[in-house]
């Protein structure tokens, strides 16, 4: 009787990873997107493809997360089939540090990284010693220093590039503190700072945008334009599924290239290769 129960319990074993076991979303509903997403514009532009996906029989499920860590973990377990909200040097960055498996199905938009006020408004005020707040990971750190380079700000030692930290600035004629922050924090410590450096959604959750309030920003006919796309990613292997291509076909279409065009006063801008 032992024998039996417990041949019994492998065969439900079995066909149960059958089931459920192979590939990250196997298993799970094809006409339903669940995709995790950065509040703004991230979310926002996914609200705005779902009539176009519900009209090719998709149910597009949109769950917001105010970290960058979490998004990516959801993917990697199968919780969620895609994350909109990060750019390829950060997820290569994070797949390098955490062992993940996530790729990138397709580039959707840039935002063009800023200087913007904190206690002070103008770089003509600039005094020696003044404060800038950066976001801390690897790649935006980098990112925003090298915004500085590009303006005769600091001078990065030679070939810091995009791994580019504090730690490689070589002149610092203002000698400015460089204050690194989680980047969703930056914002909110704008008053104990001459100036800031934010991230597109950032700035645009904190009032901000390019066009109007950004006092230097990365030109959008630069290589961070391509460098520093947002992208739809997915579990390798899953680029190719039929409701991720309509996916990122719908936030690349016509319709989504001009809603952000009209709406984001430049902090957003559509990439359309």
């Amino acid at each position: 009787m032992k024998k039996i129960l417990t041949l019994a319990v492998a065969l439900v074993l079995t066909l149960s990873c059958l089931a459920g076991c192979g590939s990250k979303t196997e298993g799970t509903d094809d006409k339903t997107i669940r995709v995790a997403a950065s509040a703004t514009p991230h979310a926002e532009l996914l609200e705005q493809v779902k009539p176009i996906l519900e009209e090719q029989g998709y149910t597009l499920q949109v769950t917001i997360f105010d970290d960058y860590v979490q998004p990516n973990n959801v993917v990697e377990s199968g919780e969620f089939d895609a994350n909109y909200f990060q750019h390829i040097p950060y997820l290569n960055s994070f797949n390098e540090e955490q062992g993940t498996h996530l790729v990138n199905a397709g580039g959707i938009h840039y935002e063009p990284f800023g200087l913007y006020p904190g206690s002070k408004t103008s770089l003509a005020d600039l005094a020696q010693g003044d404060a800038i707040a950066v976001p801390n990971d690897t790649t935006n750190e980098a990112r925003a220093l090298l915004l500085l380079q590009d303006n005769g700000y600091i001078t990065l030692k030679e070939g810091a590039g995009m791994t580019a930290t504090v730690l490689d600035i070589v002149e610092n004629p203002y000698d400015l503190e460089i204050v690194e922050l989680e980047a969703a924090q930056v914002a909110y410590h704008a008053d104990e700072v001459a100036f800031m450096i934010l991230n597109g959604n950032y700035a645009l959750q904190a009032g901000l945008s390019v066009g109007k309030d950004a006092i230097l920003f990365e030109q959008v006919d630069s290589l961070a334009a391509s460098t520093y796309v947002n992208i739809i990613a997915v579990y390798e292997g899953h680029e190719q599924d039929a409701k991720i291509v309509a996916l990122v076909e719908a936030l690349k279409s016509e319709t989504i290239q001009n809603y952000i065009r009209d709406n984001y006063d430049g902090a957003v801008v559509a990439y359309t290769k």
